[in-house]
């Protein structure tokens, strides 16, 4: 209702008289007003106070079509100053957040925290639904790429994918070449449009960085073996937690795939990446993929460096609950 009056306040003599007063007005309402109005009515319900982000932004939106543009001299004020704080307040919290959940996982003796894992519900709590795979991608983009260096403490149980795989090698060269030919291209289109050459540099820098981050992902996510499931992990690219009780068998295979819609490999790169292992399930799962993309699969290939190992692994947990059972 705010904001349909203050649309339509715009339109009014009330703003023509005094449009200096009036925009800056109609600028505090949009962005301190409504949020706050927004806030009271959510505080006490299960809707992340998080959220009021979203609505300052929709706010601002908002306001770059109700008013004027000679008249946008405070909200481009705003768009200078108020988002970049606003989003670092908010990154700087969900980080708060994440040490806080990290350490008390060290103070209930659980090993190897997973930082994604305890990202993507730490940013549930403070995000809407939707936008929580999205921000948590590029979060842990910049975390995997350039924060953590430490190597993960091994398990008995962990099973790694990238040491004796081909996709470390096939991301470092697509790496390389893209830097390579941004360079060129950019130089190109320095000639025709300046603004152009510098949008396309600054695309093809974040996707190298993208790369880099989801390739330091694969040594940091290990696929996992526990009590009574399996955590499969292929760096943030993918994922998905299966009941031992629901596997049929594993097969070690290198063999083509059969065009399957409920056979999928884990891997992101499809057939670039060969494998030597395939899991058969009781029911169909699912695969989150980056970005919250899932997939329904009942078969699911993947590489592992110690192939034959899992395999005895899995038959032999499920061995030991079939002799309970």
């Amino acid at each position: 209702m705010i904001i349909l009056i203050l649309a339509f306040l715009t339109k009014s003599t009330i703003f023509s008289d005094n449009p200096s007063i009036g925009s800056f007005a109609i600028t505090f309402d949009l962005l301190i007003t409504v949020p706050i109005i927004y806030f009271l009515l959510i505080r006490k319900s299960k809707i992340p106070v998080t959220t009021v982000v979203p609505v300052m932004i929709v706010s601002l939106i908002v306001g770059t079509f109700i008013l004027p543009n000679e008249n946008q001299y405070y909200l481009n004020l705003f768009k200078v100053w108020g988002l970049p704080i606003i989003e670092i307040l908010v990154v700087s919290f969900i980080i708060v957040k994440i040490r806080t959940s990290i350490r008390k996982y060290k103070q209930k003796k659980l090993l190897n925290p997973d930082f994604y894992t305890t990202l993507k519900e730490t940013c549930s709590e403070l995000l809407p639904e939707k936008i929580v795979p999205i921000f948590a991608t590029e979060i842990a983009v910049f975390y995997y790429g350039f924060l953590n260096w430490k190597k993960p403490t091994p398990n008995e149980n962990d099973f790694t994918y990238h040491k004796n795989s081909g996709t470390p090698t096939l991301l470092v060269a697509i790496i390389f070449i893209g830097i390579i030919e941004t360079f060129a291209i950019h130089l190109l289109l320095e000639r025709l449009n300046s603004t152009a050459a510098w949008i396309f540099s600054g695309l093809s820098i974040y996707t190298a960085i993208q790369l880099f981050g989801f390739l330091k992902s694969l040594s940091q996510r290990p696929i996992r073996i526990e009590k009574n499931h399996l955590i499969i992990r292929y760096g943030i690219l993918a994922e998905t937690e299966i009941n031992l009780e629901d596997i049929d068998f594993i097969e070690l295979s290198k063999s083509d795939l059969k065009s399957d819609n409920l056979t999928k490999q884990l891997s992101a790169f499809g057939s670039l990446e060969s494998h030597n292992i395939i899991i058969r399930l009781k029911k169909e799962y699912s695969l989150l993929g980056l970005y919250g993309i899932k997939k329904r699969f009942t078969n699911l290939a993947l590489y592992l460096d110690k192939n034959e190992e899992f395999k005895k692994k899995i038959e032999l947990a499920l061995q030991q609950k079939t002799d309970l059972m």
